[in-house]
């Protein structure tokens, strides 16, 4: 894989500025996470030209109303009309504080609901922090006010017992506690939201939180993360829906691990916790009764030649996945992350 290029970045989210959070069909637009993505895997050039085959797709951005009072932000969490005027009150925070500063204080106040849009929001601000992280430009702090307001509009909370009980199992233990939703109360059909909703109705999944022990080194706990629940991803996806779900409990802990080192240890470990439990929730509304794939072949695979091929495909999903699988087995080599990225390719339709 080549070295990040972050040289088209800057023109991408200019281009993407007059862009609200939705596509046409009511999905995600995740046109500023791909562009991120493409320069974190050296593919600058390849930006452009993508965002140029996505943009139709994406609504205009909503038309500002009533300014949100910094008093009383938590009255308009989950208002998905509202987003250009979270992203006003971001853009005024980072006008206010450094960057890192209103990161942190604004991943301890939205890290309980790590789910929302089927945790959209905090990829979305993964990729942004670490594009700013690269150079504090002026679009990549829009950006991040964005993807924040992104993040506050779905604001989405799962059942939860226990927040601050440390567990003493394992992360590989602890998946095999977490209990399934039964076949006949599960959503066959609609977005992931709606069928993370059934878990309000499941009790016994909310003490899933305090499962797992969160003490020791962080990077390496992140670490643990991502690669249980890609090991998650290769036992239970099975078809485009169940793909999909599984691609974003894999990229979500991913999108953790570039937040966590802008923000104090605290506030990550707690931000950790609720990754933990969005994994879960995927995994109980959408998996069977094999948690994790063990026995995974070790392949060769050329890392150039994934990129090549995800961009050849062209979906957003794939293309971002790709990315983390990559990101996630250069700093912790996995066989799980290069057989994810291949399934993912296969199992997604072409753009």
């Amino acid at each position: 894989m080549r070295t990040p290029s972050y040289a088209s970045l800057d023109d991408a989210l200019e281009s993407l500025a007059p862009y609200g959070i939705e596509l046409k069909n009511g999905n995600s637009n995740h046109a500023p996470m791909v562009a991120e993505a493409l320069c974190a895997m050296g593919r600058a050039d390849a930006v452009m030209p993508w965002i140029a085959g996505y943009r139709e797709r994406i609504l205009p951005r909503p038309a500002a109303g009533a300014r949100i009072d910094s008093r009383d932000w938590r009255a308009a969490l989950g208002e998905r009309a509202r987003f250009s005027d979270w992203g006003a009150f971001f853009g005024e925070e980072l006008q206010a504080s450094p960057w890192r500063q209103v990161l942190d204080r604004w991943i301890e106040r939205l890290a309980p609901g790590f789910c929302a849009a089927a945790t959209h929001g905090v990829i979305r601000v993964g990729h942004a922090a670490r594009g700013l992280a690269e150079s504090g430009t002026p679009p990549r702090l829009r950006e991040l006010a964005d993807a924040l307001a992104s993040w506050a509009v779905t604001y989405q909370e799962l059942p939860a017992n226990g927040r601050g009980a440390s567990g003493r199992l394992t992360l590989r233990e602890a998946i095999s506690r977490v209990p399934i939703v039964p076949s006949d109360r599960r959503e066959k059909v609609g977005n992931i939201t709606a069928a993370l909703r059934v878990l309000d109705d499941m009790p016994e999944f909310a003490p899933v939180i305090g499962l797992i022990d969160t003490a020791g080194d962080l990077a390496r706990l992140v670490a643990e993360l991502t690669e249980v629940f890609a090991r998650v991803y290769l036992a239970n996806a099975h078809d485009i829906r169940t793909t999909i779900a599984f691609i974003h409990g894999v990229t979500s802990p991913a999108a953790l691990g570039n937040i966590a080192p802008l923000v104090g240890d605290r506030i990550a470990r707690a931000a950790l916790r609720y990754a933990w439990q969005s994994g879960c929730g995927l995994y109980a509304c959408f998996g069977g009764e094999t948690a994790t794939a063990e026995d995974i072949e070790p392949r060769k695979a050329d890392a150039g030649e994934l990129v090549e091929r995800a961009i050849a495909h062209g979906d957003e999903h794939v293309i971002k996945f790709t990315e983390v699988c990559l990101h996630r087995h250069t700093l912790d080599p996995s066989p799980v992350y290069l057989a994810a990225a291949d399934h993912a390719r296969g199992m997604v339709p072409q753009r």
